[in-house]
Formats: C-alpha cells, sequence, structure tokens
C-alpha cells in the first residue's frame, strides 16, 4: 500500500469492503468511482492531491438513480477541503480543525449531488486558503501535507485550491471544486495547464465554506477543458438565501459553449497586466494571431487598469477586517471546543507551532486581529476605494470607453520552484482587477515554458459568463493546448 493509503487506510478499507464484501451490479457510476479511488490509491504519493477519501462515495455512486440528472451525472468530484462536505471534517487544512466534522453538506455541495455529481473526497490547499503567513509555500497543510505539481513535483502546485487543480491534472478526477480571494481558482488552474473559473460574486453560494473575505470570496470549477468547467458551474449555481450576495439565474452556461464564440467579440488586450515575463509575453503575442484567426477584433490600444497599487492597498485591509469578522462569525457557529474566534486560534497556533508551523508563521492572523472593525470608516473606505478602482474606474471603464466585450491578458508565470525557505516566488498576475471588483475570471491553457503551463485569462464585467465562456471555448478549440500539456503527465 502507498504512503498516502497508509496515511487514510480508515478511509480506503471502507471503500475496499464496500467493493469486495458487497454483490452489486455493474453500474457506469460505481465503476467510476471504483476508477478514481484506484487512481489515488496508485498514484496520489507523488503529488499528494488528496486530504481525505469519502467514505461514503462508493455507497453513494451505488444509490444513485440511473436516469442522467445532468451532463456530469455519476461523475467523481474532489472538493476543496475548506467546503462542508456532509460526515467529513471541514478544516481549511488546519490541524486544529481536525475534529470539524460538518453535520451537513454545503449549499453548493447539495445542489451537485442534486445534478448527479458524487463527491469523491476533499482535496489538500494551502492552509486557511493560503491566507496565514507572509511567507507561505502554497500547497502546504499541516493536515495534508505538501501537494506537489504533477508537471515537475519540485515545483509549486500554486495556490490555494492546490490538490484540487493538481488532482485534475495528473488525471485522478476530470473534474474538481476550489475557492477564489483572489487568484486561488485562477492560479493553480493555469499553473497546470488546465481551465478555472471564478464566477460573479453571487453565482455560486458561500455557505459553509470557511471564509475569508465576503466582499471577494466565491467557489469554482477546476477541469480538463472548458466543456468540463461550464458543466460543473451550471451544477453549482443556484440562489442560496442564506448567502446575502447569491443571486438566482435562469441561464444554462453550457449553451454557450460555441465554436465560433470569438467572431466579431471586441477583445481587449490588457497589456498593464503583463511585463513582469518576457518569455510569458512572448507566448501570450502568438496567441494574438489564434484569437483574430477565430473571428475576434481585437483592441490593442494601451489598455490600463490604472492606480493598481491604490486597489491592492485597499484590498489588503479589507481582506485583513473581513476575515476577522467573517471567521469569528464561522468559528462561532461552528463550535469548536477551544476556538471560539481568531484570537484563540491565533494562541492555539502558537501553541501547537511545531506540529501547525513548522516552515512558516501566522504573520496575518495577526495582522487580521489587529485589523478595524466593519463599522469602521477606515474599512467603509477601503472597501469602497478597492471597489471603485476595480469596477467603474478599472474593468468597467475599458469596457465601455473601447466598446469591449471582454479583456485578457496573461493569467500568471510558469510554476516556481517549492521553498520553505523564503515562500513562494511570485512575480506577476492577471487575477487582481476582477477578483477585486467581484466580476467573473476564466483562464485556459496558452501553451508551456519549459515544459510548464502558462494559461490566457478572460475576463468581463458582472454576469458576463455567457460571454467569456464563448470567447474561452472557441480559444481553446482553436489552439489545442489544453490536452497537449496533460497528456505529458506521467505518475509512478
Amino acid at each position: 500500500m502507498s504512503r498516502k493509503a497508509g496515511a487514510h487506510a480508515w478511509a480506503f478499507a471502507l471503500c475496499v469492503l464496500g467493493m469486495s464484501c458487497v454483490a452489486v451490479a455493474d453500474r457506469a457510476a460505481e465503476d467510476r468511482m471504483r476508477a478514481a479511488i484506484n487512481r489515488f490509491v496508485d498514484h496520489d504519493h507523488t503529488i499528494n492531491a488528496l486530504m481525505l477519501l469519502d467514505p461514503s462515495a462508493l455507497m453513494r455512486a451505488r444509490e444513485l438513480p440511473e436516469e442522467p440528472l445532468s451532463p456530469l451525472h455519476g461523475q467523481p468530484v474532489l472538493i476543496k477541503g475548506n467546503i462542508a462536505v456532509a460526515g467529513m471534517p471541514n478544516t481549511a487544512g488546519s490541524w486544529l480543525l481536525r475534529e470539524n466534522i460538518a453535520g451537513e453538506d454545503a449549499f453548493v455541495i447539495a445542489r451537485m449531488r442534486e445534478h448527479g455529481l458524487i463527491p469523491l473526497g476533499l482535496a489538500n490547499l494551502s492552509e486557511w486558503a493560503n491566507f496565514r503567513s507572509l511567507n507561505s509555500s502554497s500547497g502546504w497543510s499541516s493536515l495534508g501535507g505538501l501537494t506537489r505539481n504533477p508537471h515537475d513535483t519540485t515545483r509549486s502546485s500554486c495556490g490555494s485550491s492546490s490538490g484540487s487543480a493538481a488532482a485534475v491534472a495528473a488525471g485522478m478526477v476530470e473534474i474538481a471544486v476550489g475557492t477564489e480571494t483572489n487568484g486561488s481558482v485562477i492560479c493553480p488552474s493555469a499553473a497546470h495547464g488546465l481551465v478555472g473559473i471564478k464566477p460573479t460574486l453571487g453565482l455560486i453560494s458561500r455557505s459553509d465554506i470557511i471564509p475569508i473575505a465576503h466582499s471577494q470570496d466565491t467557489a469554482g470549477p477546476i477541469a480538463r477543458n472548458v466543456t468540463l468547467a461550464v458543466q460543473l458551474l451550471d451544477a453549482m449555481t443556484g440562489k442560496d438565501s442564506d448567502d446575502l450576495a447569491s443571486f438566482a439565474t435562469d441561464v444554462r452556461f453550457a449553451d454557450h459553449l460555441k465554436s465560433d464564440g470569438l467572431k466579431g467579440k471586441r477583445v481587449g488586450v490588457a497589456r498593464s497586466l503583463m511585463g513582469y515575463s518576457e518569455r510569458l509575453d512572448a507566448i501570450f503575442e502568438e496567441q494574438l494571431t489564434i484569437l483574430e484567426a477565430a473571428g475576434a477584433i481585437l483592441v490593442d490600444d494601451e489598455l490600463t487598469i490604472e492606480n493598481r497599487r491604490e486597489m491592492s492597498d485597499a484590498e489588503w485591509l479589507v481582506l485583513k477586517a473581513e476575515f476577522k469578522h467573517d471567521l469569528n462569525r464561522y468559528l462561532e457557529k461552528a463550535k469548536i471546543p477551544g476556538l471560539p474566534n481568531l484570537e484563540a486560534l491565533i494562541a492555539a497556533n502558537a501553541e501547537h507551532s511545531e506540529r501547525v508551523m513548522p516552515h512558516f508563521g501566522q504573520e496575518i492572523f495577526t495582522l487580521s486581529q489587529e485589523a478595524p472593525d466593519l463599522d469602521s470608516q477606515e474599512y467603509i473606505d477601503a472597501l469602497a476605494t478597492a471597489k471603485r478602482l476595480a469596477q467603474g474606474e478599472g474593468v468597467d471603464r475599458l469596457l465601455r470607453e473601447h466598446e469591449l466585450d471582454l479583456l485578457i491578458a496573461p493569467t500568471t508565470g510558469p510554476a516556481w520552484k517549492i521553498d520553505y525557505v523564503y515562500g513562494d516566488t511570485f512575480h506577476g498576475s492577471a487575477s487582481g482587477p476582477a477578483a477585486v471588483a467581484g466580476y467573473p475570471h476564466i483562464t485556459v491553457p496558452m501553451g508551456d515554458i519549459s515544459g510548464l503551463p502558462v494559461g490566457m485569462s478572460f475576463f468581463a464585467g458582472a454576469r458576463d459568463e455567457p460571454v467569456l465562456i464563448e470567447a474561452a471555448f472557441a480559444y481553446e478549440q482553436a489552439s489545442g493546448h489544453g490536452e497537449r500539456l496533460l497528456s505529458r503527465i506521467r505518475l509512478e
């Protein structure tokens, strides 16, 4: 048995018992689940993407009705380990929350079950969704260990939806769920040669997801291709009365998977989000020819997201203030013994530092504890500034002034070397404006640098998912980069 299987022997043993001791019909959903479990048993020791397997997964596959409930009926889906799955610990990767067992599914999990998807288990992630230390190493958690990038296991899986992306790239599952505050769906997707969708704030419920900041948090799909990502998006949406940002939509996003989806679209080249990597920029320039050949009308007139430093500074204050507030509310509801609030969590981390902080500390926790309350003028002003610069004076202004349908830019550079001493080496990204604005963002593979995948970002205004899906799908079909990059991966 592999090291990973041994670490979670209780879960695998239950599944093996179910497979070997119960006579069952040969059903497609059960076969897919069994095959996915076997892939994790055989190969996950190489990348460490899985934190815990759901011992009820095989039973749920067996009990699934035969009549399809959606295009993804019977598909195993891996869930990021900060989302509540009934009967499983909801931990955000922290060893301190290992006994925080979810009494029921998060709203988004229930929605996926209604569409016939079956959570296989919980993916490892950057602990506390990469919001604990200024010097963190993405993909590491005190509960799950380190997730590695299957394209090169010496390199980062990016964060914080690290395990979700690594598992999909390695072929363990075809689809997974991540969460993002700023870049945590988009970056790992790009670093693994995958498609990631960060939707408009409120399109997907955040209930029973361990929070960072309610003004930016969202869950989102990670998948091998645009079609699977969009089908998963359809299965995740729905209005949740417990989430104040949640809204209903009657859009069927899969209807926008159009091979001619770029034809006639005015696409703005956001060059102010480039310039931190010559090789990345060169690959991006090559893609512009593909976009034009597919019918896009490129607008390349020095489009600039202005005052990005001011926007980032305002966002930083907002994130810290909302984290303190939102996490305190979550912990109050969760009633975890000894962890009633962030202050207690900081103390517990210090007490168990050898176990939970062997590589990096909790500077962000400390800064958040000192952040202003949400009724302070400082917070109110910072939130207004961040939204104004990202929305009305940022993305919306460019779309309006240049009569654009969407914007594009390189997503981020290739995966960096894992480094516990200095932490992540991060040079730049296109994730900020859409994340702060709460607007949709899709990344699609656009090639590689020395074998390491890089992505192209498509983003636009609120609820513009249909426009982005059409453009992203058409580009994917025209370029063909995704499957080529994933076909190179070979695990032990």
